[in-house]
């Protein structure tokens, strides 16, 4: 068996960084969050969220350039959805890890943050 060179590694593995970039902030997590239990319009995010309407709109952009939410038009508003349904287990999972490693992940001093809080 060969084994693959650290570029080959570091190109299969760039979408996965860049899916993981994209889940990187705690405001788009909170977005995801709330429409994996059910789909939601700006104005319902920015009321659950606490979130500015701007700050929201811009998140769920990213998140559809992403390829992981999606909308459709209801009236004169928007209702956002996830396209990948399995990233309610992603997210479990990621629960999991943070369960079992505990302040591990947020005191890293790479990348973790002073306060253990997240951005």
């Amino acid at each position: 068996m060969t084994t693959p060179s650290p570029t080959v590694d570091r190109v299969e593995l760039a979408p996965a960084a860049d899916l993981f970039r994209s889940l990187g902030d705690p405001a788009r997590l909170a977005i995801l969050r709330h429409l994996a239990v059910s789909e939601a319009r700006v104005v319902d995010l920015v009321e659950q969220l606490g979130l500015a309407q701007s700050t929201v709109s811009k998140h769920l952009a990213c998140l559809r350039e992403c390829g992981l939410v999606d909308s459709r038009p209801v009236g004169r508003a928007s209702v956002f959805t996830l396209t990948q349904p399995s990233l309610v287990d992603l997210l479990a999972a990621a629960e999991t890890v943070l369960a079992a490693t505990g302040d591990a992940v947020a005191l890293c001093p790479t990348y973790g943050t002073p306060d253990g809080a997240g951005e």
